[in-house]
Formats: structure tokens, sequence, C-alpha cells
């Protein structure tokens, strides 16, 4: 193997280019920090030339190369392959044009999300992708497809890219897609890499769709007496037309955390589950699709909410927002993100409650009603690490079980990563698997690009 200080050639920034012994733990992990990699450097390249450049040398010298964005991943997605370069694109932040008349964006992969919505939506512009943690990088939400909370209306990521500048394993610079709409120019390559963390190419340019941002936007919390009722209104909400934004499903027992995370309070204490809604357009669209869902839910929902009070709802969306880390305040857990058919998330939700009981290991449920995925905490509790280790297996196995049973998948926006990485091949038939192998060697045929994760054999 080749001196790995001869990088020095391609990032001469002392400040940009970090050797083994000096790399900080939080480059070797995800953002649970509890799985660690090890790595023969750590670069920051700023250009997409830099970028070439050092996959040009990995691949000459047969160096695996970890991609990294900002870092939010809970999938261990970024645990780098002992020996392997990471190549952290978090200086590649800029937003490099806003095309108001064909409605796109050209950004960035380390561009953070809020940022950017932020910047396009002061400009009368909208990105709807919404993803839980909203300082994730563009790039890292395009390499994991990610969804969040208004994909039953406006979709997922993939819906929002259309074009990638793209650098291969061996350093050649590609562009696919363009700002056209309508594209059946040969196979889509841009939809290939879309999701498959950092296992195909690294992403260097991202030119996004952007929507006009709509007039108004207003959130109602529906409180039940069961959290069953709850999610059987689901739906009754989407059969009757009303496109809400985002429809979210919390258990009380899980706001509880949330609110002594943040020292905050959701409305209606005494209601055991909420849906929490949102809508958005025109005035008269959202007064009017607020009237239609009080008539549809008036039987079933113990009380209606609607959060007109602007530091109410931030506050409400604040708590949803946080589950994840509220629950990682008070003991370690396992983040699950099983998607299922819309009609199967009561049974889904009614079986972690059976296991839950079963097991005596607290399984926190909240998630996307509206799309049928079901976030999932494990939690440890006072469990020793060797207990934990087993237990939390057997109760995965029988989780993605009855996901798979139920005609679902073991993740809907998280991606794979090292985590589901056994469970991916237990559920995927070998037909399949042995077809996205050979799109891998296609793209990297030395196998170098974040091979110790998702389909890779």
């Amino acid at each position: 193997m080749a001196n790995i200080k001869q990088l020095i050639k391609i990032i001469p920034d002392a400040n940009r280019i970090i050797f083994s012994e000096n790399i900080e733990h939080k480059y070797l992990s995800d953002t649970l920090g509890r799985k660690t990699g090890k790595a023969s450097a750590l670069v920051f390249p700023s250009t997409t030339e830099e970028v070439s450049a050092v996959l040009r040398f990995a691949h000459k010298n047969n160096i695996p190369v970890t991609p990294r964005g900002a870092g939010t991943n809970l999938v261990g997605s970024t645990i780098p392959h002992d020996g392997s370069i990471i190549l952290d694109l978090s200086l590649m932040n800029h937003i490099l044009e806003i095309d108001k008349e064909n409605f796109t964006a050209l950004v960035e992969p380390g561009v953070i999300l809020e940022d950017f919505q932020k910047h396009v939506e002061s400009l009368g512009l909208f990105y709807p992708p919404d993803p839980g943690e909203k300082r994730a990088s563009i790039g890292g939400n395009i390499s994991t497809n990610a969804g969040g909370m208004r994909a039953v209306k406006y979709g997922v990521t993939r819906d929002y890219v259309m074009g990638l500048e793209l650098v291969l394993a061996d350093g050649t610079i590609i562009q696919t897609g363009s700002k056209n709409r309508k594209d059946t120019t040969g196979l889509d390559l841009k939809d290939i890499v879309i999701g498959s963390e950092g296992t195909l190419a690294v992403i260097t340019k991202c030119l996004l769709k952007l929507i006009g941002k709509p007039e108004k936007s207003l959130s109602l919390l529906l409180s039940f007496d069961s959290l069953k009722s709850g999610i059987e209104t689901v739906p009754v909400i989407l059969k009757a037309n009303l496109n809400p934004t985002a429809v979210e499903f919390i258990e009380r027992k899980v706001v509880k955390l949330g609110e002594d995370f943040l020292h905050l309070q959701f409305p209606d204490p005494d209601a055991a589950a909420y849906l929490l809604l949102t809508f958005d357009g025109s005035a008269d669209e959202i007064e009017s699709a607020i009237g239609r869902l009080k008539k549809v839910v008036s039987d079933r929902a113990k009380k209606i909410t609607v959060l007109d009070n602007t530091e109410l709802s931030q506050n409400v969306w604040r708590i949803r927002g946080c589950l994840v880390k509220a629950v990682e305040a008070v003991s370690e857990q396992e983040p699950l993100d099983i998607v299922v058919p819309i009609s199967k998330v009561d049974a889904f939700v009614n079986y972690v409650n059976q296991l839950e009981s079963e097991s005596k290991m607290q399984m926190i449920s909240f998630g996307h009603a509206g799309d049928g995925n079901v976030h999932l905490c494990v939690v440890r509790g006072d469990r020793s690490e060797e207990t934990w280790e087993k237990e939390l297996h057997e109760n995965l196995e029988k989780l993605y079980a009855e996901a798979h049973n139920l005609g679902g998948l073991i993740s809907g926006e998280h991606g794979l990563g090292i985590s589901k990485r056994d469970f991916f091949f237990r559920e995927t038939a070998p037909e399949n698997v042995q077809l996205m192998n050979q799109i891998k060697l296609a793209f990297d045929p030395k196998k170098l690009l974040n091979t110790n994760i998702s389909y890779v054999k």
C-alpha cells in the first residue's frame, strides 16, 4: 500500500487532512457513537476536483473510502473500514444557483437541510423533504433517500432530485439528470445512486426541484383514549381526501419523554395517544380541510386542538422532533424505522406492544402514520452489555420478521448501514442481492466505496 501521507500532495492544507492517530472519535462513528471503525486518514475536500484526485489515489492503491456528510445517520453508514480514507464533504457547503424560472437549485452536498430550506423560503420557494434531523446534509439526505413528516403529501427526497454530479470510485466525474422535467433518455443513473448510502459514487453537486411556497401552514392535535383508536383513524382521514401535509402518531408515554427532555408541555395531557396533523396551502384550502376533518373524526377523537398559536405549534413539533434524542437521554436504545403498508400500521403497532409485554423490553412507537413508517426505540434499560446484545438481537429478529410478514421493509428512511446488514440479507431474495452486487461492481469494480455496509457481500 502506498504511503497514505502522499495525500498531502492532493490536500496540501494541513487543516484539511488528519491522519489516523489524530482523528476524533466522532468521525469514526455515526450520531449514536457506539460503534467505531478505524481509518488511516480523514480528508476535507473543497472541490469536485479534489474529491476526484483522492478517489484516484485510493483506487490506484486499493484503499477503501468512506464518504461522510454531517454524520447524523443512525445505522452506522459512516463507520469506516480499517485503513480507509474518510471523505468528509462538509466544506462543500455552498448554494451555487437558485433558478427561479425553472424552479431548481444547484447545491453542494455539504449544504445543511435546515439552512437550505430557510434560504429558499426567503425567496418564496419551497423544498418539501422534511426528515426529523434538520441538521443533516443534503448529500446525506440523498444518499439515504430521506423521507420525513411531509412525505405523505409531497413524497421523499428522490422526488426532488433532478440531477447529480458524481465522482466514481476511480475518480471519473460524470453528470446525471438535468433541469428537464421529463427524461426517458437511457437509464436514470441518478435514481440508482439515490439511496445507495455512498456505495456507488460520491455526490459532489445536487440539482434539486423546488416548488412555490405554500401561503399558510396550520397544525392540529387529535387526542385519543387509546393508540389503537388513533391508528384506526388514519385511513379514515386519508380516504376522505383531505390531503394533509403530515400525519404523525405518538403515544402519551412517548410525549412525556419529550416534555421532560425539553421542559415543554403538550396540550391535553390526559390523552393516551395523539395524531399530529398539518395542512398547508391557501387559507381557504386549509379552512375547508379542517372543517371536513372535524366532521370525519368527531366520533373518534377525544379532543381536537387547533394549534393556531405559533409558539404552541412550534413547541408541539419540537417535542415530536426530539423523541429519539429524548429516549437516548434516558437510556441507550436501538432506533428503528420499519415501514409497513398503511393498512398494516395498526397490526404492527399491536404486535410491538405485545412483544414489549412478553419480552419485558421497553419499546416506544411513534412515526409517520400517513405513509406507514413506524419509528421504534427499543430501550436497553438496566441490562448488562451481554444481556442487552442477546435480547436486542432476539427482539429485532422478531420485529423484522413480523414487518416482513405484513409486507413491510426493515427501513423506510434511515438506510441499512452496518446495523441492518444481516437482517437485509435474511429478508431479501438472493436474486435481488445478486443484481444489486452486479450494479455495485459496474460502478465500483474494486469494491472500495463504503463496502462494509448495505447490500455488498
